[in-house]
């Protein structure tokens, strides 16, 4: 039996119909052309993430070299 006739039959009144939520469009044009100009503006920032990313990814070997007692 569906909700709408179990309602019915004990006499509630019909559930009320919940607005839609609108998200926000994302135009990917426009911010792809933001991050593209933000990286001509700085051309530094690819080379500071990929030094970040070096610099953990030694970090996290010597501590799990540290942590295992492996050398």
């Amino acid at each position: 039996m569906g909700e709408a006739k179990r309602r019915k039959k004990l006499g509630i009144p019909p559930r009320e119909k919940t607005e839609d939520i609108n998200l926000p469009q994302l135009d990917k044009k426009a911010i792809q052309q933001k991050v593209r100009s933000i990286l001509f503006k700085y051309p530094i920032i690819p080379f500071l993430f990929y030094g970040a990313a070096i610099v953990i990814l030694i970090a996290s070997l010597f501590y799990i070299f540290k942590s295992f007692n492996i050398v």
